[in-house]
């Protein structure tokens, strides 16, 4: 079950910087990210074709193919309805800040970064790696080219308290930083320790 909810994961990370920028760099760094913190657990395919090619190489079971790409494209689903939902509602010209787009927003930015830190700098399967800072950094990069217009891009209630004292941010909206940093690390370590159920 862990490959498949990796899969997920990194399909929907790639498919919404996809919809969400259309930006090569911001594309291509939430694939890096995502491979960096999967691919000690499903190989970081997250595109059917490249399941089909492991499978023709004979690295992967017809059955985990199936299921393989059974995730991909619900996890494609899955951000291809998130984005729908930026896009309908309504701009965050015509208010400051829209609470709805910037609670989602923080709470999927934040848990891509912790979901990566988690992966890549403390699961046994990646010890010692040389990487992780540059997994983490580029995740920040990614996640701030999907949702900066949204919420500013804060994924860390530190960076939103500091903005805020900066009057960068609202303080009146302090909140939907600590609710949905918060929230979106509990949520990355949930995921983590089910996908890791013997890193202790």
């Amino acid at each position: 079950m862990k490959k498949y909810i990796t899969e997920f994961i990194g399909t929907f990370f790639l498919v919404l910087t996809v919809g969400l920028t259309g930006n090569p760099l911001a594309i291509g760094a939430a694939l890096m990210v995502m491979i960096y913190a999967g691919g000690h657990i499903s190989g970081g395919h997250y595109n059917p074709a490249v399941t089909l090619a492991v499978l023709i190489r004979r690295r992967i079971t017809t059955g985990d193919a199936i299921v393989y790409m059974g995730s991909q494209l619900t996890g494609a689903l899955a951000a291809a309805l998130i984005v729908g939902i930026f896009q309908e509602l309504p701009s965050s010209a015509d208010q400051p800040l829209n609470v709805t787009k910037a609670l989602i927003a923080e709470v999927l930015g934040t848990f891509a970064l912790a979901y990566v830190v988690l992966n890549v700098a403390t699961a046994k399967a990646t010890a010692g790696n040389s990487y992780f800072g540059l997994a983490i950094g580029f995740t920040v990069l990614a996640m701030a080219f999907c949702f900066g217009e949204y919420s500013g891009g804060a994924f860390n209630p530190a960076v939103a308290v500091g903005a805020s004292i900066m009057k960068a941010f609202e303080w009146g909206n302090i909140w939907i930083y600590l609710v949905a940093c918060f929230g979106g690390g509990a949520l990355a370590a949930l995921v983590f320790r089910t996908n890791n159920p013997n890193d202790k």
